[in-house]
C-alpha cells in the first residue's frame, strides 16, 4: 500500500498530530455544547454516568475496530472489512449508511450554522451561511488531505481551549465559593448531589438522557476512515484509540461537572446552550459571541469531518463496483474529487429541509435521532465483523499486537447496549417518528443491492 505515487491510491498524508485530532474531534461534537442542557434537564447530575457508560461501550467498538484495521493494511475503512468478513451485502450496506450517516450529520450541522450565523446577522435569510459553509469546506477539501487535516486541527483546538477555559473558570468560581444573584445559589460541588441526588429524575429520566447523549458520540469512529491516508498506521491509529476514553472523561465528563456545580442541574435552561451560560454568569457579555463563534466551528468541523469521510466511503464502494465508476477516481492531488462534489450536492438538501420544515429544533431532533440510529447500525456492523474475524482469521487474532480487550464476549455486550438504547427510542413521541421512518432507508438499500445483484449476474 505504502506511500505510492500511482494515481489510483489514496496518500498517507496524514501525520499524527491531525489523527490525533480528528479522534478527538470526532469525540466532541455539536452535542455536547447544544444538547448538554436538554441532557442535564432530563436526566439532572447522572447524566455524568450516561456519558461514562456510553464512551465506555464505544472505547470496545473503537478497539474491535482498530484490531482488525491492523490486521490488514489493505484494508481502507470499515466498510472495506466488513465486505471481506460478512460477505458483499455488509460492505454494500455499511458503506452506503454510513455515506448517508453523515450527509444526514452534515445536513444538521449546516442548519445548525444558519442557526449560529443569526446570532450576529438577525436579517440574515439561513440560505446564505449554508451555501457558504458547503463552498468554503468543499473548496478546502478539493485542494489535499492534508488540508483538510490542517482545518480540522485547528477547529479541534478551538473547542479544546474553549472547554478548558471553562473548566478553569469553573474551578475558580466553585474554589471562591462564587455567589449566583440570577439563581440566588453559591457554586459549590455539593450542587451535584443537594438538588434531589444524582438521580433526581428517576430511572426514566436517566434512560431518557441516553437518547440524546447517544447523538454528542457519533463520529467517534472516523479515525477508522482515515486509515488508509495515516502515515505509518501502526503506530498512529492505536495511540489515538486508546487516548479516547481519557479524553471523554475529561472533556465532557469535567465540563458537565463543572457545569452543574456552578449552577445547580435545575437551573439550567435546557434550550439554551449552558456554555454560554456559564460565561454569561461571571459578567462575560462578549462570551455569548466568544461562544457562538466556538460552537459554530465545532459545527464546521463536524460537516468538515463528514465531508470527508463520505467522499472517501464512496471512494471504497466504487473501487468495489458498489457506487459509479466515477467515484473511485481521483483528481491530480490525490482527492477523490467526484465523491466530494456529490456528497456537498447532497448537503444541499439542508436549504430545501429549512423550506419545508420552518421549526429548526424539530428538523433537527428527527435529523439526529435517525442519524444516532443509523450510527448505531455503523458500530454494529464493526462489532458482527469482529466476531467473525475471530472465528475466520483466528491466527490474525492471535498474532495481533492490539487485541480487543474482552474479546466477543464484549462484542455481545456492547450489541445488547445497542438494543437497549433502541427500546428506549420508542418512549417518546419525536425519537419513535424516527425511529419508525428509519427502515425505509434499509428497503432502499436492499432493493438497489438487489437490482445490483442482477446487473452482476
Amino acid at each position: 500500500m505504502g506511500n505510492k505515487s500511482s494515481n489510483h491510491d489514496l496518500k498517507r498524508n496524514l501525520s499524527n498530530r491531525h489523527i490525533q485530532l480528528i479522534a478527538i474531534s470526532g469525540a466532541i461534537g455539536t452535542g455536547l455544547f447544544m444538547g448538554s442542557g436538554k441532557t442535564i434537564s432530563l436526566a439532572g447530575p447522572s447524566i455524568i454516568f450516561v456519558y461514562m457508560i456510553i464512551g465506555f461501550i464505544l472505547f470496545f467498538v473503537m478497539r474491535a475496530m482498530g484490531e482488525i484495521l491492523l490486521s490488514n493494511l489493505n484494508y481502507k475503512s470499515f466498510s472495506d472489512f466488513a465486505n471481506d468478513l460478512l460477505g458483499p451485502w455488509a460492505g454494500f450496506f455499511t458503506g452506503w449508511t454510513y455515506w448517508f450517516c453523515w450527509v444526514i450529520t452534515g445536513i444538521a450541522d449546516v442548519v445548525a450554522i444558519a442557526g449560529y450565523a443569526q446570532h450576529w446577522f438577525p436579517d440574515l435569510q439561513a440560505w446564505i451561511p449554508m451555501i457558504l459553509t458547503v463552498t468554503v469546506l468543499l473548496i478546502l477539501n478539493l485542494l489535499t488531505v492534508r488540508m483538510f487535516g490542517e482545518t480540522e486541527f485547528w477547529f479541534s483546538m478551538i473547542k479544546i481551549i474553549a472547554i478548558l477555559a471553562l473548566i478553569a473558570i469553573g474551578l475558580v468560581l466553585i474554589i471562591t465559593a462564587f455567589h449566583s444573584e440570577q439563581t440566588n445559589t453559591i457554586a459549590s460541588f455539593s450542587n451535584l448531589w443537594e438538588y434531589g441526588g444524582f438521580f433526581p429524575n428517576g430511572s426514566m429520566g436517566f434512560f431518557a438522557g441516553f437518547q440524546i447523549a447517544i447523538f454528542a458520540f457519533v463520529g467517534i469512529e472516523l479515525v477508522g476512515t482515515t486509515a488508509a491516508e495515516t502515515v505509518d498506521p501502526n503506530k498512529n491509529l492505536p495511540r489515538a484509540i486508546n487516548s479516547v476514553p481519557v479524553r471523554i472523561i475529561f472533556f465532557y465528563v469535567f465540563a458537565l461537572i463543572i457545569i452543574m456545580s456552578v449552577t445547580p442541574w435545575s437551573a439550567i435552561s435546557p434550550n439554551k446552550s449552558p456554555f454560554v451560560e456559564l460565561f454569561t454568569l461571571i459578567g462575560l457579555p462578549a462570551a455569548a459571541s466568544i461562544i457562538n463563534f466556538v460552537v459554530l466551528t465545532s459545527a464546521a468541523s463536524s460537516a468538515n469531518s463528514g465531508i470527508y469521510s463520505t467522499s472517501r466511503m464512496l471512494f471504497g464502494l466504487a473501487k468495489k463496483q458498489d457506487a459509479p465508476e466515477r467515484f473511485g477516481k481521483l483528481s491530480r492531488r490525490s482527492v477523490p474529487a467526484n465523491g466530494l462534489l456529490f456528497s456537498c450536492t447532497c448537503l444541499f438538501g439542508g436549504v430545501v429541509l429549512i423550506y419545508l420544515v420552518p421549526n429548526v429544533m424539530e428538523a433537527f431532533t428527527i435529523v439526529t435521532t435517525i442519524s444516532a440510529i443509523l450510527f448505531m447500525f455503523i458500530w454494529s456492523m464493526i462489532l458482527i465483523s469482529y466476531i467473525a474475524y475471530c472465528r475466520k482469521r483466528d491466527q490474525l487474532h492471535q498474532q495481533s499486537q492490539f487485541k480487543m480487550p474482552g474479546g466477543v464476549c464484549m462484542c455481545y455486550v456492547c450489541l445488547a447496549f445497542f438494543v437497549f438504547v433502541i427500546v428506549l427510542l420508542t418512549f417518546e413521541t419525536d425519537t419513535r417518528q424516527a425511529l419508525i421512518a428509519t427502515p425505509i432507508w434499509f428497503i432502499i438499500l436492499a432493493i438497489s443491492y438487489y437490482f445490483r445483484s442482477l446487473k452482476r449476474q
